[in-house]
């Protein structure tokens, strides 16, 4: 999978998801990193890529309705369980449904994951 992990997510977490064999490009790596919200988004679906982020800005399936963009997954952790997103991340890849993510909405939290696909 075409990865863009945002700004607001650990480095590590980048790393862990490359190893799976992912495409993954960070916001800070490219640049990114205090720009707004727009150029983020822009830039993930101008490379095709699917979005991870923890900014609710993002949150708005009506903005952000399945099936019109390349897929997006909001991190939905406690402030206790953010050390850890980068498990988190393993463990909701490692899951096999990651496939049918593309051009979806996903929500995960340390429950459950729940995806609106197109």
């Amino acid at each position: 999978m075409r990865i863009k992990l945002d700004e607001n997510l650990p480095v590590r977490a980048a790393q862990r998801l490359r190893d799976m064999g992912h495409d993954v490009e960070t916001v800070l790596e490219e640049g990114l990193g205090g720009q707004g919200d727009e150029t983020v988004w822009q830039a993930a679906q101008s490379e095709a890529r699917f979005l991870i982020t923890q900014d609710l800005d993002f949150s708005d399936m009506r903005q952000f309705a399945p099936g019109t963009h390349h897929g997006i997954l909001l991190v939905r952790l406690s402030d206790l369980e953010q050390p850890r997103i980068a498990e988190f991340l393993d463990a909701w890849f490692s899951m096999g449904q990651v496939d049918s993510w593309a051009g979806a909405f996903v929500v995960a939290s340390s429950r459950k994951v729940r995806a609106v696909r197109p």
